[in-house]
């Protein structure tokens, strides 16, 4: 009898120990292919038309799937917008200041100009100014992404006596980001004129170098 009781008091610690039988393990694949459906359903419908089901249909997995990663569809979309600032842009590494320019365009403009982020950034942008969270995370997102390249970008051009020390780098960034910025995204246009990176690069080193 005192052997069959110590046993038993013994088991209860014994099992909270043990996982729990049937535990979730959340498979990556399935992650990559809920993060890559959001994408895909803002491209099509927007945010606010957006829904859990919606994602899940797209993906080709239950709601429970997405509602065991993330508890609604902000968090869900903050999750994804935030993941972009993580993977970032390749930093342009030529050796000169025309060269790393040119390359980042080209990198940013096929970017820009994708089917899908050319009809999801305009639409976070507008929800942005209705749901601060959304704000934070699109501006962290933009600013770690291309501005945290093209900081890099200016510093080895100083450093290679290219610019001059002590530059604005507030106003650097802005020559860099602002203008194939607003062609892609504010006015969309449909293509870039013949030439048009290669005269960006020319006319945005000329004024980084005039600073």
């Amino acid at each position: 009898m005192l052997v069959r009781m110590t046993t038993n008091a013994e088991e209860p610690q014994t099992r909270r120990r043990r996982a729990p039988a049937g535990a979730a393990v959340l498979r990556e694949d399935v992650t990559e292919a809920i993060r890559a459906a959001v994408f895909e359903e803002l491209a099509a419908v927007g945010y606010a038309r957006m829904s859990i089901e919606g994602i899940a249909r797209r993906a080709g997995v239950g709601k429970t799937a997405v509602y065991r990663r993330w508890r609604s569809k902000l968090h869900l979309v903050l999750d994804v917008v935030s993941a972009i600032a993580v993977m970032g842009l390749p930093v342009p590494d030529t050796g000169s200041l025309e060269g790393d320019l040119r390359l980042l365009y080209e990198v940013t403009s096929r970017a820009l100009r994708h089917p899908v982020a050319s009809q999801v950034i305009p639409d976070l942008q507008a929800e942005a100014a209705r749901n601060p969270e959304i704000a934070e995370a699109l501006q962290k997102a933009l600013r770690e992404g291309q501005e945290g390249v093209a900081s890099k970008i200016v510093v080895a051009a100083e450093q290679r006596g290219e610019i001059r020390r002590g530059f604005d780098e507030e106003l650097a960034l802005d020559l860099i980001s602002g203008p194939l910025y607003w062609r892609s995204v504010v006015i969309r246009s449909p293509k870039l004129p013949k030439g048009y990176l290669e005269a960006l690069t020319r006319a945005t080193a000329g004024a980084l170098k005039a600073l």
